[in-house]
């Protein structure tokens, strides 16, 4: 599971349900990643990750969502 389901609430669901994204969930995923990369390391520690881990997602592209938002 990836680290922006575990912040924005969503999880492995019925396999069979559409999930359903726009533009609103682009720019949660956005600020969620920026405001990780903003974390200090005792922030990170409250979570259970690094902050290369922070940093590693934080970086990564707006099109590059989470396996769980994409139909299977």
């Amino acid at each position: 599971m990836a680290l922006i389901d575990h912040v924005s609430g969503h999880t492995k669901g019925v396999p069979h349900r559409r999930r359903n994204f726009g533009l609103l969930s682009y720019l949660a995923l956005w600020r969620s990643r920026r405001a990780l990369a903003r974390l200090d390391a005792r922030a990170l520690e409250d979570i259970g990750i690094d902050s290369e881990a922070a940093q590693r997602e934080a970086r990564r592209h707006l099109w590059d969502v989470p396996s769980t938002w994409v139909n299977r």
